[in-house]
């Protein structure tokens, strides 16, 4: 199968990062702006902050909080998910979902997923329904959009509430529409990292102007004003509240979330193209629903290497392409099988499709600031690398 791909390439200067922001004049003068304003805790810029996403979600009501972790905290609180209660989890995802599911005192259900998407497969979070259950927790990997039409006749079928985790999914579609401007409630994260940042942050999607209204008591200590002007406590919420200087950045960002979203479309099909013929399709990432390919915001290039049929195991792999200037990454371990939740009960063998693509995914550089040589580098460093260890 391994084919090294005829690309004129050459050894970058200085290592090809996994991720990195693309910042430029506008974010440089805005965050300027408000440092010299003395104004730089929450203020003008989170309010046009959240009406700009508001905006860009189908004018549906969007608060930003200091993090999508954060905000699904408070999407659990806003819900009256707590003890007694069971979530199902889509089990690739990042440690968050599980923990702050945990932490509000809720059961994690974690659900395996689909092997070639990555998305949380229905057939088995309806095997894990309890009488307990009182919400669903999908993630769109790597910016590959769930099948929102079947999540969402799964939802209404076991009347279950929705919290999507768009983390890695801002600037995906769903059919020609915006993750996030239709469906229940829609968490992202602007962590930096992702197509757009915030250096930290996240933004919370609402279905209604009062479930906003509560998302702001909950992302500050619980506070709500009285008609005299003093203050109480309903709730004992966090402190979750984005600077201004943060939003700042992303107004800036925003701006430029399609040019991102497509420049990192461009890359990714380059690369699939490049090892189309050094790995086989299974073992290469999801191109995207049939005929909708442009939905696809690809936040992540993520592999999965053959281990069983190489002399190698991931670090040592990691390691070479390390040695070739590239940074690569785990995008994501299993999260039943971390320490908290095996003390629960979970062990290898639950979720055998997500425990497959945890042990053997490797995530390879994937940003907008890459150039197209970058990609070939890479594609052809891989390749290279593969052909050391006897993958043919």
């Amino acid at each position: 199968m391994n084919r090294e791909p005829t690309l004129d390439v050459r050894p970058p200067s200085q290592t090809i990062a996994f991720a990195a922001p693309l910042l430029g004049d506008e974010e440089f003068a805005a965050s300027d702006t408000v440092l010299r304003s003395g104004w730089i805790a929450s203020g003008p810029n989170v309010i046009a902050l959240e009406k700009e996403l508001s905006a860009y979600f189908g004018n549906r009501p969007t608060r930003v909080l200091t993090s999508e972790t954060a905000a699904l905290e408070v999407a659990l609180q806003l819900l009256g998910i707590g003890s007694g209660d069971e979530v199902l989890i889509g089990a690739q995802t990042f440690f968050s979902s599980g923990n702050m599911v945990e932490k509000v005192g809720a059961k994690s259900v974690f659900v395996d997923v689909d092997l070639k998407s990555r998305n949380i497969d229905l057939a088995d979070a309806t095997r894990r329904l309890t009488s307990r259950t009182r919400a669903i927790i999908p993630t769109h990997y790597a910016g590959l959009a769930c099948d929102m039409d079947a999540l969402y006749a799964f939802a209404r079928q076991h009347n279950v509430r929705v919290i999507e985790d768009a983390a890695l999914a801002v600037g995906s579609s769903w059919r020609g529409k915006a993750i996030g401007s239709f469906g229940d409630i829609a968490l992202f994260s602007f962590h930096p990292n992702k197509n757009i940042t915030t250096i930290e942050g996240g933004a919370l999607v609402c279905n209604d102007v009062a479930d906003a209204k509560r998302v702001e008591v909950l992302r500050f200590h619980g506070i709500s004003r009285l008609p005299d002007q003093t203050r109480d406590v309903d709730f004992p919420g966090g402190k979750f509240n984005m600077p201004d200087v943060n939003a700042a950045i992303g107004r800036a960002q925003l701006k430029k979330l399609d040019r991102f979203s497509a420049r990192r479309r461009q890359l990714a099909h380059r690369y699939l193209a490049n090892l189309g013929g050094v790995l086989p399709d299974e073992l290469l990432p999801h191109r995207g629903h049939a005929g909708d390919e442009a939905g696809h915001s690809w936040n992540l290039f993520a592999i999965r290497l053959p281990l069983e049929r190489i002399r190698a195991t991931r670090p040592q792999i990691m390691e070479s392409l390390r040695a070739r200037m590239i940074a690569t990454s785990v995008s994501y371990e299993s999260p039943h099988l971390t320490t908290l939740f095996r003390s629960q009960g979970w062990k290898p063998g639950d979720l055998p499709n997500t425990e497959l693509i945890a042990n053997t995914t490797l995530t390879l550089p994937l940003h907008a600031g890459l150039s197209e040589a970058d990609v070939d580098y890479v594609s052809a460093a891989l390749a290279s690398v593969l052909k050391e260890v006897d993958f043919r």
